[in-house]
């Protein structure tokens, strides 16, 4: 993604990297609460798979405070944006197609469409910045098809009573959205060419 200059200034600045970590701390740890009902249902062993979306966040939390450091860190990175892209996306479609059934999501529902879509947006406003490389990228792949087995075939995927009845659909789409996310990562690559630009230290 192309940044203006002055776009460009405020994105890299001290000041922006520290009020996005912690909207997105706080995003995170709100989205382990949200999952609670979830969890206690959940087998232990699914645990680290069911809160989708707030892991996606705590990776893009980790990649702020490496570059707060003054440091990269390459799989947060890719496992960032990727998750961070395809969680944000099917959030917003999962709640969309909700309104559609039900025909109001309330307050709560589009509060998930504009804070997933922001997810979504964060990442690839920073895709000039990620210094990952093919090999992280094949790790973050492997952890997020790997997510969408214990989601679709497991019975792991986020409880959305009403579109339960469209489950194999939505375990089809989601793949190639997975898919997708993982082309963008590989495209971020092949644009930047072998050197990411630097977060200073403004």
């Amino acid at each position: 993604m192309q940044l203006s200059p002055q776009l460009k200034y405020i994105v890299t600045s001290r000041k922006f990297l520290w009020l996005l970590l912690i909207i997105n701390a706080i995003g995170t740890i709100y989205g382990y609460y949200w999952y609670g009902g979830q969890l206690a249902i959940t087998r232990p062993i699914f645990y680290i798979f069911v809160p989708d979306s707030p892991t996606a966040s705590l990776f893009f939390c980790f990649v702020l405070m490496a570059w707060l450091m003054g440091k990269q860190w390459r799989l947060m990175e890719a496992l960032a944006l990727i998750t961070l892209v395809k969680y944000g996306v099917w959030a917003v479609g999962m709640n969309l197609l909700m309104l559609t059934e039900i025909g109001d999501i309330g307050f709560d529902g589009w509060m998930l469409v504009f804070s997933h879509g922001a997810m979504a947006v964060q990442a690839i406003v920073y895709m000039a910045y990620y210094s990952f490389t093919y090999w992280h990228v094949a790790v973050a792949a492997i952890w997020t098809l790997h997510n969408d087995v214990i989601d679709y075939v497991f019975g792991q995927m986020p409880i959305y009573g009403p579109l339960t009845k469209y489950m194999p659909y939505i375990g089809y789409v989601t793949f190639w959205l997975s898919m997708a996310c993982i082309g963008i990562a590989i495209y971020c690559i092949k644009k930047r060419g072998l050197v990411a630009e630097t977060i200073g230290s403004k």
